[in-house]
């Protein structure tokens, strides 16, 4: 399932979905702050997320030692919050959260724009992103095991945890000023749309953000936003019939053309010098 339903092309118009949910986060949030060039670089931050969750997918045995380096590489991110209290980048509730927006982002954004799942197919992809979630030291216990009890804490944590962050606000910046981005998605769906690229991302992602959240968060939202936003959710799936097989499964081509990104970036074994986190 991981395979057949994690790199079809029209996720990317999910990118910016699961970002807003981490950054709400207080503990991410900080740590995006003090740590992340996101704000100057945000294409780049979002492509190397991206590579990450590919190469765990499909990075075969490579994924085992580039998900040690991520953990090690979050050691290093602590400090302290603007309410005063400490922070951990590897705090088990807020690390979870971080893996929890990456599962939730593939089943809600296939619904929206992709290959719905169906509800065997979804518990299915739980399981199996929770054993994922091992690759990067995130115990398989701190996430459900199944659809409905994920879908009841990922609201919990809506409710209790998150909040209007200056990440959030930094991010939305970053997004409206900068250039389009550099990604392969159909033409037809700008065409489709009418609207830039970048306002296509927007949409897909503030659009999958729950209504109650997004008030929360202080994102405008307008009626016309919402019917741009479900034209569209109904264009990305009616492409489902033309989408040739390595459209729909991008994972290991992605791979191969970005391999020497992959490989100077934190997940990679090129030496650098100086590091940055990734959104």
């Amino acid at each position: 399932m991981s395979w057949q339903y994690g790199s079809d092309v029209r996720l990317y118009l999910v990118m910016l979905y699961p970002l807003l949910l981490q950054v709400a986060h207080p503990v991410v949030s900080a740590g995006v702050q003090e740590f992340s060039d996101f704000e100057a670089r945000p294409w780049q931050r979002l492509l190397g997320t991206l590579d990450y969750v590919t190469l765990l997918i499909y990075g075969g045995a490579g994924a085992v030692p580039a998900g040690q380096r991520l953990r090690e590489m979050h050691k290093r991110f602590r400090g302290v919050r603007p309410d005063g209290r400490s922070y951990y980048a590897l705090e088990p509730s807020a690390y979870a959260w971080v893996h929890a927006t990456l599962l939730d982002s593939y089943v809600t954004g296939h619904a929206q724009f992709g290959r719905p799942m169906a509800p065997a197919q979804r518990d299915r992809f739980v399981g199996e992103y929770r054993g994922l979630g091992r690759l990067i030291g995130v115990r398989e216990s701190a996430l459900p095991d199944n659809w409905a009890d994920f879908r009841a804490y990922f609201e919990a944590m809506i409710d209790q945890e998150l909040c209007a962050t200056a990440s959030v606000a930094s991010v939305l910046r970053a997004i409206e000023a900068a250039k389009p981005p550099p990604l392969p998605i159909p033409p037809v769906l700008w065409r489709g749309m009418r609207v830039p690229a970048r306002r296509a991302l927007w949409l897909g992602g503030v659009g999958l953000v729950p209504e109650r959240l997004r008030e929360r968060l202080e994102i405008p939202w307008t009626a016309a936003d919402a019917r741009q936003f479900r034209r569209l959710g109904r264009l990305a799936r009616a492409c489902t019939p033309l989408l040739p097989a390595g459209m729909r499964t991008l994972g290991p081509t992605q791979l191969r053309l970005r391999r020497s990104a992959v490989a100077r970036g934190p997940l990679g074994t090129t030496p650098r010098t100086g590091s940055s986190a990734t959104g």
